[in-house]
C-alpha cells in the first residue's frame, strides 16, 4: 500500500480548503482521517474523491472528521463479515473441487465459472471496487494488486485460484483487522476508565445525578466505595484510598484526605469522599492522556517514514518486474506465454507491501499503548523509538530526585542546662504559628502540645519571635542569631556541617543563649536511587541541574548516587547546559516538573515532565510526562524504545524476507497463487502479532 504516496496525494487537493486541522492515517495505514471545523466539510469530501478516495463524513462533538476508506479496510464490523466470508470460502473450495475432480465439459466448465465468480463477488467485491478507482488515479496500491491478479487469472482460465486467492485474502484481512484492534481498544479502553455520570451536591444540600459534560468546575461530588472517579478534583471531606493505576500506573492504592488531588478514572475502594471539581470532564487528566496519546499515533516515526518511502517506490517497481516477467519470459526462458502470465500475476500477489507498510504502526501504537498503561505518556512515535539513542540526561532536584517538600530530618539540643522535652515543646508552639515552609516542616515532625504562644511576631526573612509561660523565645535562621550575638565557633563548625550536608538549619534561642538547632531538608524520593542506578546500566549519564546553592546540589547528587551536579542555575544556564550535554556527550533528556525546566525541556533532544506535581507549561513543553512522578519510569521508556526499535526491524526483515523466498520460488520454482497469498497475508499476520507483543512489554513493578 502506498501511504506515502497516497498522503502527499490528498495533503495537496486540501491545500486550498479552510478550516482542516489535521491529517493522519489510523492504526495499519488502514483509514485516513482527516480533521475539519464542520463549514469545511463538504469542500474536503470533494478534494478527496477528486483525487480517487471514497470519503464517508462523521460529525464528532464540536468537530468535522472525514474518514476515508479508499486504499484499505474498515475494521469496525469485522464480525458481521464473517458469514460472507465464510461462503466466499466455502464457493472457493467448491470451484477448487470442480475444477479437479470434474469432467472437462462445457457444463461443469460453466458451473466452475459461476462458482468462482460467485466466490470472487462475495469476498472481493469491495476490493475490485476500490483497485479499479485507484487504477483510475494511477495510484498503485494493494486494492490495485489483487484486482490485476485476480482478474488476469480468471482471464488466463486459472479461475479456481482466482476464486481462492481473493477469499484467503479476504479472511486473511479479516483476521489482521482483528489482531490490529487489540492495539486501537488498548487506548479505547482509556475512553471507558471515567464514568458518564456523577453525584453533584446541589445548592440545598440534596444530591443529584447529573452528566459529567453538564458539570462546571468548582461543584461538589459524591464518590462512594467501588466507584470510579468522574472528574479531576480536590478531596474536601471524608478520607479514602484509591487505586491510581490507570492513571499513573501507581501498582499500590494511595491513601486521601483533604486536600489532595484526585484523578478521573481511578477506583475508590474503601470510604465515600466528597470533592469539589478542578477541571471540566474533557480538560481532565485522562482526557489530556487520551487526547495526547491520539495525536501521538499521528505523528510518524523514523522507521515508520522510512519504511513509506520505500514503500512508494517499491510499489511500482513491483508492477514493472511482473511486466517484464509477462513480456520477457517466453523470450528469456522459453516460458509459454500463460506460464509468463501466471508468474507475473503470482508475483504482483505475493510483492503486496502490506506487511511492510502495517508493520511499523502496529508496533508504534501497540509501544504507546504499553507505556501508558504504566503512566508514561509518550506524545509521539518519534520519542518512542529516539529514546534508544540517549546518551546523558539532565535531572532537575527539587520535585524531580527529591519529594518537593521540606521535612524535618534532624534537631538537637545545644543548651546543656535546657532539656530534649522542654525544647520540643516551645520550638513546635512557634513553629505552629508560624505559615513559613521550614517552621511548618519543623512542626509536623514534632509532637504537638496544644500550648498556645502569646504575642506571636513574624520577623520578616529572618524567623519568628513569641512568649511561652512567660520567655520570650526566637525560632529563626543563621542571620538571625547572629545579629543577636548568640553564635560560636562550636556552634558554626555544627551549622556548617548540617549546610554542607544541603540542609536549611533554624535555630531556637531564649534572651540569654541558642537552646536546640532544627534541621530541615527536600528530602530524595525513595525510588530516586533505583532510577538513577537503572539508568547508568543503560549506559546514560545522569547530571543534576538546580536553582538550589551549590552545596545542596552536591550533597543530595551524592545520597542519589549522581556524579554530575550543579547548583545556582538559572532557568538560562539550565538550557546551557542542556546544549553542553548535548554537544559533549550526544542526544539528552530533560527531566523536570517546574516552569523554570520548560526552557531546557523543550531544548533537549527528548522532555520529561514529573505530571503529578509538575506544572502545566512544564508539561506543555515536555515530549513525555511521567504521571506518578517516579523517576523509574524513564529508564523503562528506554528499555520500551530500545524493544520497540528491535521489533520494528524484526518486522521489516520478516515482511521482506518471506517476500524474497516467495519471489524466488515464482520466478523459478513452482509457487502457486494461493501460495502467494499465504506469503503476503502470513507475513501481515506475523508482523501484526509480533508489534502486538510490546502491549506487555512493560512489567509492573
Amino acid at each position: 500500500m502506498d501511504c506515502a504516496a497516497e498522503e502527499s496525494e490528498i495533503r495537496r487537493a486540501l491545500d486550498g480548503v479552510p478550516g482542516i486541522r489535521g491529517l493522519r492515517f489510523q492504526l495499519g495505514q488502514r483509514m485516513l482521517t482527516v480533521d475539519a471545523d464542520e463549514p469545511s466539510i463538504a469542500p474536503a469530501l470533494e478534494a478527496i474523491r477528486k483525487v480517487g478516495f471514497d470519503p464517508q463524513p462523521v460529525v464528532a462533538a464540536g468537530a468535522g472528521q472525514v474518514h476515508s476508506e479508499e486504499g484499505g479496510h474498515d475494521h469496525e464490523g469485522v464480525r458481521g463479515q464473517l458469514p460472507k466470508l465464510a461462503a466466499a470460502l466455502i464457493m472457493a473450495i467448491a470451484a477448487e473441487l470442480i475444477g479437479y475432480f470434474a469432467p472437462e465439459t462445457a457444463i461443469w466448465r460453466a458451473a466452475g465459472l459461476a462458482v468462482a465468480a460467485v466466490a470472487i463477488w462475495l469476498a472481493g467485491f469491495d476490493v475490485y471496487k476500490k483497485g479499479l478507482t485507484a487504477l483510475r488515479h494511477g495510484r498503485l496500491n494493494i486494492n490495485a494488486l489483487m484486482t490485476v491478479a485476480v482478474t488476469g487469472a480468471f482471464a488466463i482460465g486459472q479461475w479456481p485460484e482466482a476464486a481462492m486467492v481473493m477469499a484467503l485474502y479476504a479472511i486473511a484481512e479479516a483476521i489482521e483487522a482483528r489482531a490490529v484492534d487489540r492495539a486501537r481498544n488498548a487506548i479505547k479502553g482509556l475512553l471507558e476508565m471515567a464514568p458518564e455520570q456523577a453525584s453533584v451536591r446541589q445548592v440545598d444540600g440534596s444530591w443529584t445525578t447529573l452528566p459529567v459534560a453538564e458539570i462546571a468546575v468548582s461543584a461538589v461530588l459524591r464518590v462512594k466505595p467501588g466507584e470510579r472517579v468522574p472528574m479531576d478534583g480536590v478531596v474536601r471531606s471524608g478520607q479514602t484510598s484509591i487505586n491510581q493505576a490507570p492513571v499513573t500506573g501507581e501498582s499500590i492504592p494511595v491513601d486521601k484526605t483533604a486536600g489532595d488531588t484526585v484523578f478521573a478514572g481511578t477506583i475508590n475502594e474503601s470510604g465515600t469522599f466528597e470533592f469539589e471539581v478542578t477541571a471540566l470532564a474533557s480538560e481532565s487528566t485522562l482526557a489530556r492522556i487520551i487526547h495526547a496519546v491520539e495525536v501521538a499515533q499521528s505523528t510518524r516515526a523514523p522507521t515508520q517514514g522510512f519504511v513509506d518511502r520505500f514503500a512508494a517506490v517499491y510499489t511500482p517497481a513491483i508492477f514493472v518486474l511482473a511486466l517484464a516477467v509477462a513480456l520477457l519470459g517466453p523470450w528469456l526462458l522459453d516460458w509459454t506465454w500463460m506460464q509468463a502470465i501466471y508468474k507475473a500475476l503470482v508475483l504482483l500477489v505475493i510483492a503486496c507491501p502490506c506487511a511492510l507498510v502495517i508493520s511499523t504502526p502496529v508496533t508504534i501504537v501497540s509501544g504507546l499503548a504499553a507505556a501508558a498503561r504504566r503512566g508514561i505518556l509518550i506524545k509521539g512515535g518519534i520519542y518512542l523509538e529516539e529514546a534508544r539513542k540517549l546518551k546523558a540526561i539532565a535531572l532537575d532536584k527539587t520535585g524531580t530526585i527529591t519529594e518537593g517538600k521540606p521535612r524535618l530530618v534532624d534537631w538537637a539540643v545545644v543548651d546543656s542546662q535546657t532539656e530534649s522535652a522542654d525544647a520540643e515543646h516551645v520550638a513546635v508552639v512557634l513553629a505552629s504559628h508560624s505559615d513559613h515552609p521550614v517552621s511548618r516542616a519543623i512542626a509536623a515532625g514534632l509532637k504537638p502540645n496544644g500550648v498556645e504562644a502569646k504575642n506571636f511576631t513574624a520577623l520578616a526573612g529572618r524567623g519568628a519571635q513569641a512568649e511561652v509561660s512567660g520567655v520570650s523565645y526566637v525560632l529563626g535562621n543563621h542571620r538571625l542569631i547572629e545579629e543577636r550575638g548568640q553564635c560560636s565557633p562550636a556552634l558554626e563548625e555544627r551549622l556548617k556541617q548540617h549546610e554542607e550536608a544541603g540542609r536549611t538549619v533554624t535555630l531556637l534561642a531564649s534572651p540569654e543563649r541558642v537552646i536546640a538547632l532544627f534541621a530541615v531538608a527536600d528530602t530524595i524520593k525513595p525510588s530516586s536511587r533505583e532510577a538513577v542506578a537503572s539508568l547508568q546500566a543503560l549506559g546514560i549519564t545522569p547530571v543534576m541541574l538546580t536553582g538550589d546553592n551549590q552545596a545542596t546540589a552536591t550533597a543530595v547528587a551524592h545520597e542519589a548516587g549522581i556524579e554530575q551536579a550543579r547548583g545556582n542555575l538559572l532557568p538560562e544556564d539550565k538550557l546551557e547546559a542542556i546544549r553542553a550535554l548535548q554537544r559533549d556527550l550526544g542526544p539528552t533528556a530533560m527531566t523536570g516538573d517546574g516552569i523554570n525546566d520548560a526552557p531546557a525541556l523543550a531544548q533537549a533532544d527528548i522532555g520529561v515532565a514529573m505530571g503529578a506535581a509538575g506544572t502545566d507549561t512544564a508539561m506543555e513543553a515536555a515530549d513525555v510526562v511521567v504521571m506518578n512522578d517516579d523517576l523509574r519510569r524513564i529508564a523503562e521508556t528506554v528499555k520500551l524504545s530500545r524493544s520497540t526499535h528491535a521489533v520494528l526491524w524484526q518486522n521489516i526483515t520478516l515482511a521482506l524476507g518471506i517476500k524474497a523466498v516467495f519471489l524466488v520460488l515464482a520466478l523459478f520454482g513452482g509457487a502457486t497463487m494461493w501460495m502467494a497469498v499465504f506469503a503476503d497475508m502470513g507475513a501481515s499476520l506475523l508482523v501484526v502479532l509480533n508489534g502486538l507483543r510490546l502491549l506487555g512489554a512493560v512489567q509492573k513493578a
